[in-house]
């Protein structure tokens, strides 16, 4: 798989961290997220999933992720918000690769991703989360376009 290497931008964020099996959190957190988003009438800048663990090594009940939108530095959680976290997402080198999801399966690019950045010798993985940027809302086509973001060490 094809990536570059860049230099992101600290983003501030808000939204629902959720523990449990990614296949199911990450489709419910956006649901939740969809819903506070629309009822507040959030500007969201990004759609973004951020991801804590690493599935290989944490039990699947155990994985951490982050459903969030990015937001202005200044932006405040409005009342009637339950469960509604505010975080950022450092800024860094980060690898860098585009993918569509037409099977519903998002862990595969993943994998693909992991397995060509580890395959190139010239970066290092950080200690940092990782995330993807969702460029358009696929809950009616199957159709997802993201970008994946893990940072690394050059």
């Amino acid at each position: 798989m094809e990536f570059n290497v860049q230099q992101v931008h600290e983003r501030k964020v808000a939204g629902f961290h959720m523990v449990g099996p990614w296949e199911k959190t990450v489709h419910q957190g956006f649901e939740q997220l969809s819903l506070w988003v629309k009822t507040h009438k959030i500007v969201g800048e990004e759609w973004l999933a951020v991801y804590y663990d690493n599935p290989d090594v944490v039990p699947a009940e155990k994985l951490r992720c982050d459903t969030v939108v990015s937001v202005a530095e200044n932006f405040t959680v409005p009342e009637n918000s339950e469960g509604v976290i505010t975080t950022k997402i450092e800024a860094g080198q980060y690898a860098v690769a585009r993918a569509r999801v037409d099977d519903g399966d998002f862990a595969k690019p993943w994998n693909l991703f992991f397995d060509s950045l580890l395959a190139d010798n010239r970066y290092q993985m950080a200690s940092k989360p990782c995330f993807e940027h969702y460029l358009n809302d696929g809950s009616e086509s199957g159709v997802w376009e993201i970008d994946m973001y893990i940072p690394v060490i050059l």
